[in-house]
């Protein structure tokens, strides 16, 4: 009898190992198409010496040598008076504008998702050692961090040192803090660290939410406003604000999606642009993102849908056969960057899992996961997959 029993509590430890082991078949394929990739990027990063805000600076800035700094994509110098203020071309990007901050971000959102990844593949405590080093220069150390606001970007030359529109240009901090959010599920950060770093994400969602320039870029109708919700989602979740959280799940609903949608689910705002399907992909982006980040058992944003029946999916779908054959697009191509896009893009990944839909996963395999073009990367905050799952 007693053998018996030490056979059935056997099989049944052997039952839970098995169920506690099991990788979810989003996850095995993520892992079986991309692990070989991560990893290398990440051994390569290994070594790589921080490089901040602190490291550039344009003598057209306004702020000081702490302060990020950016200038508006379509504004050149006005061939008529040269030395004046610039003057805007929609959709095509000035060569010559300060761009170092932004790329020294991207840097560092790249760097800290392959080094995350890494070791969520591995369990190597050396990829979070690295990882910790770009942080803790970009938001702890005195000599090299970045003050928390962003008062001076995308200004234009003789008219704004700075507008609210620049504040897209931490979207990049998004796969920092979703990696911080997984080092701190794991009880990998040093009570100094997991403190230091939220004192800075809550300053900086603070002046989100109080500045003009925040509230201003909250109030954006297009792809500006999706953006705003979606780093204050993600920033709230890491500093443990409720109120903005309720406050993203609430826009999301009633303004978002009501305000930003059309009927048969394409993103009107978008499409009057210049870059109509760059515009459109990103935006649809933004907002899956938001709904991975929001959802929750008792609230899903995957699932919810308007009184006139607008919903996530429906964007999705609106999109996708574009996706897979871009040549069946009915509306004007964009002006520059056409052949860079589509790449693996987050609404097919989010999409796949939110919504459990194995169409949108096969056809996310199928895209470029790992883009160069620096325009595609700009508009592309979500590069890393296996910090969200």
């Amino acid at each position: 009898m007693r053998t018996f029993f030490t056979l059935l509590l056997l099989a049944v430890s052997l039952l839970l190992m098995e169920s506690c082991t099991k990788v979810d078949p989003v996850t095995k394929i993520v892992q079986d198409q991309l692990k070989e990739e991560i990893l290398k990027r990440a051994e390569s990063n290994l070594n790589e010496q921080p490089i901040t805000v602190t490291a550039f600076r344009s003598e057209r800035s306004a702020g000081g040598s702490h302060d990020f700094y950016s200038e508006g994509d379509y504004w050149w110098p006005d061939s008529l008076n040269p030395e004046g203020p610039y003057v805007q071309r929609d959709g095509q990007t000035n060569p010559d504008n300060f761009v170092a901050h932004r790329h020294a971000m991207i840097r560092f959102s790249t760097l800290v998702g392959n080094l995350t990844s890494a070791y969520l593949l591995t369990k190597d405590r050396k990829y979070i050692d690295a990882a910790l080093v770009h942080v803790r220069a970009w938001f702890i150390n005195e000599e090299t961090r970045m003050n928390p606001n962003l008062l001076y970007a995308q200004a234009i030359k003789g008219i704004t040192t700075g507008r609210g529109i620049g504040i897209i240009d931490t979207i990049h901090l998004i796969e920092v803090v979703q990696s911080l959010l997984k080092m701190e599920e794991q009880g990998l950060l040093s009570e100094e660290d997991l403190e230091s770093t939220k004192r800075w994400i809550s300053a900086y969602l603070t002046w989100l939410t109080t500045h003009p320039n925040g509230i201003a870029e909250m109030n954006a109708q297009n792809n500006h406003g999706t953006c705003w919700v979606m780093q204050a989602a993600i920033f709230a979740k890491y500093a443990g604000n409720k109120e903005v959280l309720d406050l993203c799940t609430d826009r999301y609903k009633t303004v978002l999606l009501p305000d930003q949608m059309g009927t048969d689910g394409s993103f009107p705002r978008e499409l009057r642009r210049t870059k109509p399907y760059g515009y459109s992909l990103f935006n649809l982006d933004a907002m899956a993102t938001v709904c991975r980040i929001l959802s929750t058992e008792e609230d899903n944003l995957w699932t919810y849908t308007t009184p006139d029946g607008k919903n996530i999916q429906k964007g999705i779908d609106f999109l996708l056969p574009f996706v897979v054959d871009k040549s069946t697009w009915k509306y004007k191509p964009d002006v520059m960057y056409w052949d860079e896009w589509p790449v693996a893009q987050p609404f097919l990944f989010f999409g796949a899992i939110g919504l459990k839909n194995e169409t949108y996963l096969e056809v996310w395999k199928t895209l470029d996961h790992f883009p160069v073009n620096d325009e595609v990367i700009r508009n592309l905050p979500i590069r890393n997959p296996i910090i969200w799952l």
